[in-house]
């Protein structure tokens, strides 16, 4: 008994002046180990009569925990402390002022996908998608261009193979959303995305470009509810002042066709060089649904009347931010990209 009492006296004075949690650990393996002094005082046991290794037995429990509580308190005191001296040695003044980080900005043929989304999808429409490798049918057929139709030259189309092809506009969208009605309307959607055509890379033209298409189907629709939209749309876009005038053309899937303008933002249509001189920018296609392509697509023409109207995503974005090469929405060039950088 007197050992066991030597023992833990010894014990919890030397726990209380160590210093780090090695000799912490040096110590619970000396006195509580399978080779530690503890063990070695229970071995006497063997030699001691049954009421001898009851009391024996007890006392030696009780000073296990004891030196088992001081090891533990001792462990917490030592980590805390270890604690605070990591962090006064990682002490950060709060006051400097932070190192800015760079932030990336919407490219701006997004800035201006998004605000086209927006402004329709407040308008009561939805936003469709389609495939952007597409089929002849859908792409050409049932926008009312058969076979050897000569405005399909118009399009210098990547094809696959003689059925499959780059869509040269997203009017195919229209296609796949009016079958898909089967001929009960109303229908009211855009169709933004990418397309594609043959041609010669240069300062207002690209083999890919962006275009958000419009549909509405529904009864008694006319060239009013069009020209409506179009300047709820030029306004948003371009300004409260903008104007639009319709001018007469021509689309196979559109009958009859419009070419739509806006007033010039830079002379308020007085004329000066960005509009020629003429007061007026052209902007984009329109007109009301070929009633052939209804039929096509399963809606009875004399029921359902449409509209359809065709943005270039590049075009509104030139005009709207002062860019005059469309070359630079591809190449990447920071310098340029870095001019729509959010602020704030």
């Amino acid at each position: 008994m007197d050992e066991l009492l030597k023992i833990k006296d010894e014990a919890l004075s030397q726990i209380e002046e160590v210093s780090t949690l090695k000799e912490l650990n040096d110590l619970r393996v000396f006195y509580l180990g399978k080779k530690g002094l503890m063990q070695a005082a229970m071995k006497s046991m063997k030699d001691m009569s049954k009421d001898e290794r009851a009391s024996f037995g007890q006392v030696s429990n009780k000073v296990k925990q004891e030196i088992t509580q001081s090891i533990e308190e001792k462990k917490e005191a030592l980590e805390e402390a270890e604690m605070n001296a990591q962090l006064l040695e990682e002490d950060i003044d709060i006051t400097l002022p932070s190192n800015a980080l760079p932030l990336g900005s919407l490219h701006p043929l997004s800035v201006v996908k998004n605000d086209l989304e927006e402004l329709f999808l407040g308008m009561g429409y939805q936003v469709a998608e389609g495939p952007e490798v597409e089929s002849d049918h859908f792409n050409f057929e049932l926008m009312n261009l058969p076979q050897g139709h000569p405005a399909r030259d118009m399009q210098d189309t990547f094809y696959i193979d003689e059925k499959t092809l780059m869509r040269t506009h997203t009017s195919p969208v229209q296609a796949h959303t009016l079958l898909a009605a089967k001929g009960k309307g109303p229908i009211k959607v855009i169709c933004p995305g990418k397309t594609y055509r043959r041609d010669d890379d240069d300062a207002t033209h690209s083999h890919q470009f962006m275009q958000c298409e419009g549909l509405v189907v529904d009864k008694n629709v006319t060239m009013a509810d069009l020209k409506g939209t179009l300047e709820v749309f030029a306004k948003k876009m371009f300004g409260e002042k903008r104007k639009i005038r319709l001018r007469p053309s021509y689309f196979p899937f559109t009958e009859p066709s419009v070419e739509v303008d806006i007033s010039c933002h830079n002379c308020e249509g007085k004329g000066c060089p960005m509009c020629k001189h003429t007061g007026w920018i052209e902007i984009l296609g329109a007109g009301m649904v070929n009633p052939r392509v209804l039929e096509m697509c399963g809606f009875d023409s004399t029921v359902y009347q449409g509209f359809a109207f065709g943005i270039g995503l590049e075009r509104v974005a030139m005009l709207k931010y002062g860019i005059d090469n469309i070359r630079e929405f591809y190449n990447d060039d920071l310098r340029f990209l870095n001019q729509f950088t959010r602020k704030g």
